[in-house]
């Protein structure tokens, strides 16, 4: 019987980013479904709802034992957290790996609102990714679902010039960190490409079997 895994794009993307991280899934045994949620406009609690809804349609086609995956990337990372900390159904859900998220808060968009707050006022997850909010959340650690984070350090993107520290071009490798984490690794790739990297597909299917990145 195949795992289920549910694959959640990041920010101002649609499911077509995560096609090539479903496709290699595939091709070690799972079964991936792909999610379009509206990360853009809308703030992190309607894209939440709207994984809840789909996590209860999917249950309805699997055995009482069989449990669901998540795997997410960048903000949809902050998706499946928010998820755990509010969702009914999590009896159904079996570890969760997150790529490249600002667990802490995205740096970057705590510039964008205070210096061009105009930006985070149209563009509302945006907003809802900004450190003050994601603190507001009240996300929780104190569930039984195992999570394991990855988080790229190639500095490849102009904005990852604004940025304190060690990152990707989009997010610091100190915002990924959070302790709730039942392991953590970096890898050599930008915010951009890390999700695409066979080294990283390896790494979710060890983490998904034995609950570490490095059986």
């Amino acid at each position: 019987m195949k795992q289920k895994i549910i694959l959640i794009h990041g920010y101002n993307k649609k499911s077509k980013d995560m096609k090539v991280l479903k496709n290699n899934l595939e091709k070690l045994g799972y079964e991936g479904a792909l999610v379009d949620l509206p990360l853009t406009f809308k703030e992190i609690e309607h894209s939440t709802n709207i994984l809840e809804s789909i996590i209860s349609e999917m249950s309805k086609d699997i055995k009482e034992d069989e449990k669901i995956h998540l795997v997410g990337h960048s903000t949809g990372g902050l998706i499946i957290r928010h998820l755990l900390s509010t969702t009914k159904y999590l009896d159904k859900i079996d570890k969760c790996v997150l790529i490249a998220t600002p667990n802490n808060g995205s740096e970057l968009a705590d510039i964008v609102g205070n210096t061009m707050r105009i930006f985070t006022n149209i563009f509302k997850t945006l907003k809802s990714i900004q450190s003050e909010n994601v603190k507001a959340l009240n996300l929780k650690d104190n569930h039984e679902i195992e999570i394991g984070a990855i988080a790229g350090n190639k500095q490849n993107l102009f904005l990852g010039k604004f940025l304190a520290g060690e990152n990707d071009g989009r997010v610091t490798i100190s915002s990924v960190k959070f302790d709730g984490l039942k392991d953590f690794v970096k890898l050599p790739y930008g915010h951009k490409d890390i999700h695409y990297q066979l080294e990283t597909v390896e790494l979710i299917d060890s983490f998904l079997k034995y609950g570490t990145f490095y059986k």
